[in-house]
């Protein structure tokens, strides 16, 4: 049986979401692109809420909403406002995606500015 890409992803994010799991202390870094938005969110699993989040929507000033560019003022984004909510270090949640292109650049701009994972 043939799966089609977004389920071979989807497959992927199951199985790591089996071994890695936001805490207080260190919660999960999440990460989610679709043909025309990036989008990221800092979650505590513990209490299953939503500690920050920032998105390509929020963001006016981008050319294209889908590309590098777009990934690495999202991660500026999110940067600024994890710090404000004093989180300095995060598991990080590519949610399947392959570690290149988009979610290298984001999470390269993530460390950049401070957050470790």
């Amino acid at each position: 049986m043939k799966h089609t890409k977004a389920e071979q992803r989807k497959r992927r994010h199951y199985r790591v979401r089996n071994k890695i799991s936001g805490t207080a202390t260190k919660p999960r870094l999440n990460v989610f692109k679709s043909n025309t938005n990036f989008y990221a969110q800092i979650i505590d699993d513990t209490t299953g809420k939503t500690l920050v989040s920032a998105s390509t929507l929020k963001l006016n000033d981008l050319k294209s909403k889908s590309n590098i560019e777009a990934a690495k003022a999202v991660a500026n984004e999110l940067a600024k406002e994890a710090k404000k909510a004093n989180i300095t270090e995060v598991v990080f949640d590519r949610s399947g995606y392959l570690y290149h292109g988009k979610v290298k650049a984001f999470a390269d701009t993530m460390r950049e500015n401070g957050i470790k994972f």
